[in-house]
């Protein structure tokens, strides 16, 4: 059965940044808030510095997306206070304390409260990537397929960084692969924009997972490995569910998660002050 068309509706961004940024050692601030480089002089000749989430933000707006949370850890101060409540970067910003340490997808559902019944826009802080219209292609791609979940995927050389994603001849996923250490596939996703239906489906599954460890005592367990969303994009694709794609074979993305890429990261915008 054909899917109805998903209509146009407000779009929150979610924003996770609860991450310690342990494989960047000892950094003098949050990673979403590092300074890449400075910003070309505006009218006045003045340059302020640019922050990796800047980018992000930046992309949000693209896409006409007005208003985000951003979910951070104690400790993290520096990231509402840099950025305020978003007016400065011309979006509603606010942010969320993360609850369950557990990973990613536990992160996100601190905003389950908030975006039930909106569609949500996901992207990391701390990954740069073009093109700048991103976000607009996948909405459309929503709103003309009726998809619950649409991932965007991006060329990956480095498998082991990544989820590695296998579709069909339609672009739909058939099989999320966490952070191989090899894979023949070419994609992996990078941000993904989903309906109310599957926020309820997170806050569900993680409500199930947590509520089988205490039952079995074994939440200890729980901690001992983190958990990533695309273990819920498969758990997804395994209860019946589909997820569509949109590829960008053009598409270039920097993780600035390790001291290399960090160091890359502020050399391609000295260069172009702009990401990749």
């Amino acid at each position: 059965m054909d899917k109805p068309p998903i209509k146009p509706s407000g779009v929150v961004g979610l924003i996770p940044a609860a991450g310690q940024a342990s494989r960047l050692g000892s950094l003098p601030c949050s990673k979403e808030v590092f300074p890449l480089g400075l910003e070309a002089p505006d009218a006045n000749g003045v340059s302020r510095p640019k922050v990796a989430c800047q980018f992000l933000l930046e992309q949000f707006q693209a896409a006409g997306i007005e208003r985000a949370f951003m979910i951070i850890r104690p400790g993290k101060w520096d990231i509402p206070g840099f950025l305020g409540d978003g007016e400065k970067f011309n979006i509603h910003l606010a942010y969320l304390m993360m609850n369950h340490p557990y990973g990613s997808p536990y992160s996100l559902d601190q905003a389950w409260p908030f975006i039930q019944n909106d569609r949500v826009a996901l992207g990391y802080p701390d990954i740069l990537f073009k093109p700048e219209n991103a976000y607009t292609k996948l909405l459309k791609r929503q709103e003309s397929s009726g998809d619950d979940v649409v991932l965007g995927l991006f060329p990956a050389d480095n498998p082991q960084k990544t989820d590695m994603i296998e579709t069909n001849s339609q672009g739909d996923v058939t099989n999320i692969i966490i952070k191989p250490k090899t894979s023949t596939l070419r994609h992996c996703w990078l941000n993904a924009v989903w309906t109310p239906r599957f926020s309820n489906f997170l806050h569900d599954y993680l409500a199930g997972v947590i509520g089988q460890a205490r039952e079995t005592g074994s939440m200890e367990k729980l901690a001992e490995r983190e958990f990533y969303v695309g273990n819920v994009f498969q758990a997804w694709l395994d209860q019946g569910h589909s997820i569509a794609t949109e590829t960008f074979p053009e598409g270039k993305w920097r993780d600035i998660g390790t001291v290399e890429d960090l160091r890359r990261g502020m050399r391609d915008f000295e260069s172009s002050q702009k990401p990749c």
